[in-house]
């Protein structure tokens, strides 16, 4: 049975004192909940993670994971953050490939895939992401255009590799825009990427990958996305932010 996971990116927001705040209060929340079940991944900006993963119950479905991670383990990039710098304060997941860094600092396939293996290497789960644009969404071209980002970013891993990577579907028309695809077309093009990856590795590795849906999903559409039935959880931007939206959002998918 696949894994049903939330994920919160918080992107460019709160400083440490609000997001120490934030993550108390969603562990609070929670922690009131019997018997759940999904995963609820938290990907603060990286100058929170030690001090989050810090609040977490030493076992248990909350982890904390980073918004990127740099292609290469260590060496002279000033800025940069790599893979085991961020498992020495406790992250198991990392974001890659998010449509922001593609689209704002021009992050290609190539990068990417190097990306994912260091990840792998250095023991942090990738959350691969994927989408399409309103124009390749207009053209009818966005299967296929997101089967090249799939065959691109992870076709070069292992079974075994590829069973430890998280799918990401954010079309990117609908991130932050308020424009939500129907139910229907989410489905879709879910049920098209696991299409895709039995066709690289078999239906049994394609059935046990958990494929998320990003992209204007909030408290009040969660549900209606949830139901799909190749829809695994979300990944969460602006409506992770708050507390009482976050977890409703998890109610949600349990």
């Amino acid at each position: 049975m696949r894994s049903k996971i939330v994920v919160a990116n918080w992107k460019m927001n709160k400083d440490l004192h609000e997001g120490l705040q934030l993550a108390a209060r969603v562990i609070q929340m929670l922690g009131n909940r019997a018997n759940r079940s999904a995963q609820v991944i938290l990907l603060p900006p990286f100058i929170h993670l030690d001090a989050i993963r810090k609040l977490l119950p030493k076992s248990g479905s909350l982890h904390v994971g980073a918004q990127d991670c740099h292609v290469h383990a260590y060496g002279a990039f000033t800025g940069e953050v790599s893979a085991p710098m961020l498992r020495s304060v406790g992250a198991t997941f990392v974001l890659i490939g998010h449509s922001e860094r593609r689209q704002h600092l021009g992050e290609h396939s190539a990068l990417l895939t190097q990306k994912v293996t260091t990840a792998l290497l250095h023991g942090l789960r990738p959350i691969f992401c994927c989408g399409e644009s309103q124009q390749v969404r207009t053209a009818g071209h966005q299967e296929s255009f997101v089967q090249k980002q799939l065959a691109a970013g992870l076709f070069h891993l292992s079974a075994g590799q590829i069973a430890q990577v998280i799918i990401a579907y954010e079309p990117i028309w609908a991130i932050g825009t308020g424009s939500t695809p129907i139910p229907t077309q989410v489905q879709a093009m879910h049920y098209a990427i696991r299409s895709t990856i039995a066709s690289r590795y078999g239906e049994e590795v394609s059935q046990n990958i958990p494929i998320l849906y990003g992209g204007s999903c909030n408290a009040e559409n969660a549900l209606c996305f949830f139901v799909c039935p190749d829809v695994d959880g979300g990944l969460i931007g602006k409506a992770s932010l708050e507390a009482v939206s976050f977890v409703s959002i998890v109610d949600a998918l349990e």
